[in-house]
């Protein structure tokens, strides 16, 4: 049996900002935390700042690949489309630092390495996103009707 079902288009909108939205405040929590702990760390407890500023990260790296798939296979082509160069921007800086994250954060010890990483990531990523959440949200949407099977 085959039933209509309608997608409404603040929601093919949102699904388009979703992974975007997610990152920028993945990214943001997790430079505070690190700002936050080389504010509140002494030199005794100097690893402070990198203990909380990766949490945040690494949930985000293993959800970000459950959100990226859910949106992948949308009806909307448009909102596979931002989810698409959304992945490609957060995977692709963050491939990249773990091949030059090493070399970088070696250049400074300690937090500022740390800071010069984890900066490098937020300067590239952020802006883009943030670019992209405001063009998805410019873009005119429209409801979508699709046939999805039942199976009783």
């Amino acid at each position: 049996m085959k039933a209509k079902r309608v997608i409404s288009a603040s929601s093919s909108r949102f699904a388009a900002q979703l992974f975007n939205i997610l990152t920028v405040t993945a990214l943001t929590i997790s430079l505070t935390a690190l700002l936050l702990g080389k504010l509140l760390a002494s030199h005794k407890i100097g690893f402070l700042p990198f203990v909380l500023s990766l949490p945040p990260l690494m949930i985000w790296l293993g959800a970000s690949i459950f959100v990226y798939a859910s949106i992948a296979h949308h009806p909307n082509p448009r909102t596979t489309h931002f989810n698409k160069w959304a992945g490609y921007r957060f995977y692709g800086v963050m491939g990249s630092l773990m091949v030059f994250g090493p070399a970088i954060y070696g250049l400074l010890d300690g937090w500022m390495g740390l800071m010069l990483v984890l900066g490098l990531a937020v300067t590239i990523i952020v802006p883009w996103a943030l670019f992209d959440i405001y063009k998805a949200a410019r873009e005119p949407w429209a409801d979508m009707t699709i046939e999805v099977v039942i199976y009783e």
